[in-house]
């Protein structure tokens, strides 16, 4: 499953990250920066760290899950 990771930094310094499912690809940097700041001005999310006050990032990741069989 592929995932668009959204990082910000809180006002403690400390890497915050939202995670969507299934992402548009490719991905459109302007749009995702457009989102990111509109998530900070309307201070949508809050972390133990306060609030969000920066964006870090962005990335797209993809977790493979492979069953064992496992002879019980």
């Amino acid at each position: 499953m592929k995932k668009l990771n959204l990082v910000f930094l809180n006002a403690e310094g400390k890497s915050v990250t939202l995670s969507l499912n299934d992402p548009v690809e490719p991905a459109d940097p302007a749009a995702i920066k457009d989102a990111m700041n509109t998530i900070l001005a309307e201070q949508v999310f809050l972390s133990n760290g306060g609030d969000l006050v920066a964006l870090k990032s962005a990335r797209i990741s993809e977790n493979n899950t492979t069953p064992i069989e496992l002879e019980v």
